[in-house]
């Protein structure tokens, strides 16, 4: 299915990389495609390269195909609104930070490395033409009884990644969040100080 895709480049005070600039995060997925493994293999892949304090490598996940258990389970585990869209998205990504290490010593930077893995498979994901959209919106102690997942790691986020799709399908509601103006705070609100 082709579905035109939304003119959502960021309007921004300086010019940025157009992967970074069109990067969005829509809520309607194709629920019809599959899944081009070897983008999701890149977008794994850029996830694996991401920095991470003394190399720890904190992050882990558990990806799920559409049309598994495993990713109706996924499914299930989120919460509100996300329940209305996220499913029909070809992959459904749990996300976990590993607070500590093996020998049950602290990692407390854990969350803001699993958060440069998950950026990076973003704008790699859109770099090749899949889209994602994060969600916080999770029952977190769903995700804890996902099979592999230890007392290490903390559930952190789900990421739905494929194809586009046809924002006409979503709910009226969903409809103007797809296509409402893209928002950001401005720069100089953002930097508390800089010298």
């Amino acid at each position: 299915m082709s579905t035109p895709v939304l003119e959502r480049t960021a309007e921004t005070s300086v010019p940025l990389l157009d992967v970074l600039a069109e990067r969005w995060s829509p809520r309607a997925f194709d629920p019809t495609s599959p899944i081009d493994e070897a983008k999701l293999t890149a977008a794994l892949e850029a996830a694996r390269w991401a920095p991470s304090a003394s190399n720890t490598q904190p992050w882990r996940f558990i990806v799920a195909r559409r049309g598994t258990d495993l990713h109706a389970t996924i499914d299930g585990a989120l919460v509100g609104f996300n329940r209305e869209w996220a499913g029909n998205a070809q992959v459904l990504v749990a996300a976990f930070a590993e607070e500590t290490d093996a020998d049950g010593n602290p990692r407390p930077w854990a969350q803001y490395d699993l958060g440069q893995a998950v950026a990076h498979l973003s704008v790699q994901a859109h770099a090749d033409g899949l889209f994602t959209h994060q969600m916080g919106g999770v029952d977190r102690e769903a995700l804890r009884a996902l099979p592999g997942v230890d007392e290490r790691f903390t559930p952190v986020s789900v990421i739905a990644l494929g194809e586009l799709g046809d924002a006409s399908a979503l709910s009226e509601k969903l409809q103007e969040r797809e296509t409402a103006p893209r928002l950001r705070r401005p720069l100089d609100e953002t930097i508390i100080a800089s010298a």
